[in-house]
């Protein structure tokens, strides 16, 4: 650790301390401070993250989203989806993992931290392209990663893995086409052969 260093306990109170009732979960494993927040209240609390003496988490690493729909087996119970924003404190030499859940499963929607780290850019707009997530606020909110026309957000748990539509080149038509998926979907079972003394003495 460099002599900037404090110690992840610090961290954590000092979180605990800048975002008071924006928390709703806290925790510390491997080193590192995660904590979920009120979707209300998460664009408060990235402020208060990059800002406040004792967290100045000044970069954003990485923003990514979760599904939860099939997570636990089907135990789960909470909301669908998450954005998980990974920040660095190169001041204090700390990382933190800032969890916020979307309160409605079929509209998605938090806001854009963009205002806050300008790195959110491309990560929001993947975020949206590949889950569907809304980020309010975001002002150039389009796909990244797909098609313009591309249909669905492909990381979700229920998309098809064939997808909805395939695109090929049309040679009479001299451009690209969009077709339903023409693919049949088929179950693959491995064959399997036993031997009797199989690796054993011929």
């Amino acid at each position: 650790m460099t002599e900037t260093s404090v110690h992840p306990e610090a961290t954590l109170h000092a979180v605990k301390a800048a975002l008071g009732a924006c928390v709703q979960q806290i925790s510390l494993a491997l080193g590192e401070v995660t904590v979920v927040v009120h979707p209300a209240h998460y664009l408060q609390a990235a402020k208060l993250l990059q800002g406040t003496p004792g967290c100045q988490f000044e970069q954003l690493l990485d923003l990514c989203a979760v599904d939860y729909s099939a997570y636990g087996d089907g135990a789960y119970k909470g909301p669908r989806f998450a954005v998980v924003c990974h920040l660095l404190s190169v001041s204090l030499n700390q990382r933190l993992r800032l969890k916020v859940f979307a309160p409605d499963d079929d509209l998605p929607l938090v806001e854009s931290v963009t205002t806050i780290w300008n790195s959110a850019n491309w990560f929001e707009r993947e975020a949206f392209d590949l889950f569907g997530i809304i980020f309010e606020g975001h002002e150039d909110l389009r796909r990244l990663l797909t098609d313009y026309g591309f249909i669905g957000h492909p990381f979700r748990k229920d998309f098809p893995v064939s997808g909805h539509v395939e695109m090929r080149y049309d040679a009479e038509q001299r451009r690209v086409v969009y077709q339903p998926v023409s693919i049949e979907p088929r179950e693959i079972t491995p064959r399997i052969i036993r031997e009797d003394n199989y690796g054993g003495p011929h």
